[in-house]
């Protein structure tokens, strides 16, 4: 295993970030995401809610009124389920999961460590709109754990 590296998701595009985080775990390094709650999307806010939303639609065909599979709403799964789109769908890609560590904020254990930011990814490169991850997740029904 190789080392730890821990990416600052605040003002990152999803689908760049999320393909660079795949390439460091192919090289067999962890990846720890923060501030998975600011990563943005891109596109209008309406087309990426109805998208998501439209996700909750989909039943099964032995019971198409109930919901089938459940469907991630708060930051942290829906950045691990895009990065496990991109992962292979084998025994490597779920060992490949498990490398990644998504975090809301930052915890106290990585204050003060080294962050890297991906250039590649950088939300000052969308010319449209977008809307961040932790907005999405509150439309979703994302319930914010209160301490």
């Amino acid at each position: 295993m190789k080392d730890v590296i821990i990416i600052d998701g605040e003002n990152q595009i999803l689908g760049r970030l999320a393909s660079t985080v795949v390439g460091y775990l192919k090289e067999g390094y962890r990846v720890v995401i923060l501030n998975s709650e600011k990563i943005v999307i891109s596109g209008p806010r309406n087309r990426v809610v109805n998208g998501y939303m439209l996700l909750f639609g989909i039943g099964t065909l032995f019971n198409p009124y109930k919901q089938g599979v459940r469907r991630p709403r708060s930051p942290i799964n829906i950045v691990k389920r895009t990065i496990r789109g991109m992962l292979p769908k084998n025994h490597k890609g779920v060992t490949m999961l498990k490398m990644v560590k998504v975090y809301v904020g930052v915890p106290e254990e990585f204050k003060g460590k080294e962050v890297i930011r991906l250039e590649d990814a950088d939300a000052n490169r969308l010319g449209g709109k977008y809307i961040t991850v932790g907005e999405l997740s509150k439309v979703l029904g994302w319930k914010v754990n209160v301490k």
